[in-house]
């Protein structure tokens, strides 16, 4: 009913206004992976209380902000960025949007204060789905596909509100569901 938009590598996944997963409430997905062996994917707004000076102890200075990518592998750190002009590494999941690359440069890069927070996003963990699984659930209406935004809310940092303004994105047909109270008793 929601989503007729295939999945892939760079499209978003928005859950739906009432999902209980505490995992996943209110969650913007950006696609990273997406193929026959499953999807990997990094929850964009769900920060945590870390920096990534907190990770990597070297870098004492770096007050960049570390997301909750998802609930796997959260021992991990993973980043997405927009400035392969700078690193020159990284896989390309969306047009000028990068997945990972070269964490050594990356380091100097932040240790010189030559990148910065709206160039690349740290996450801690993924969400991951095994093959399939993905499908099933938008099947079930958990999730909202789209490929319709602006770079920019890649990297925002105004979590409380990126799933309100993905949602509105999307158009009136979806525009009533950022009203939605995220507890359905409130309503």
């Amino acid at each position: 009913m929601l989503s007729k938009i295939t999945p892939s590598a760079g499209k978003l996944l928005i859950s739906e206004p009432f999902l209980n997963d505490p995992n996943f409430k209110r969650s913007v997905i950006l696609m990273a992976e997406y193929g026959e062996e499953g999807t990997i994917g990094f929850i964009l707004n769900q920060p945590s209380s870390l920096l990534l000076k907190d990770l990597v102890p070297d870098l004492g200075q770096a007050d960049f902000p570390i997301f909750i990518g998802g609930p796997v592998e959260v021992d991990t750190v993973h980043f997405i960025h927009r400035c392969y002009d700078k690193l020159n590494s990284g896989e390309e999941i969306a047009n000028g949007i990068y997945w990972g690359g070269n964490f050594e440069t990356l380091k100097i890069l932040v240790d010189n204060n030559d990148i910065s927070e709206n160039e690349v996003k740290f996450f801690l963990g993924y969400s991951g789905w095994s093959a399939e699984q993905l499908e099933e659930e938008i099947q079930a209406n958990t999730w909202i596909v789209s490929g319709k935004y602006h770079q920019d809310i890649l990297f925002s940092h105004n979590e409380e509100e990126l799933w309100r303004k993905v949602i509105v994105n999307l158009g009136p047909k979806y525009a009533h569901i950022s009203n939605f109270p995220s507890d359905p008793s409130l309503n």
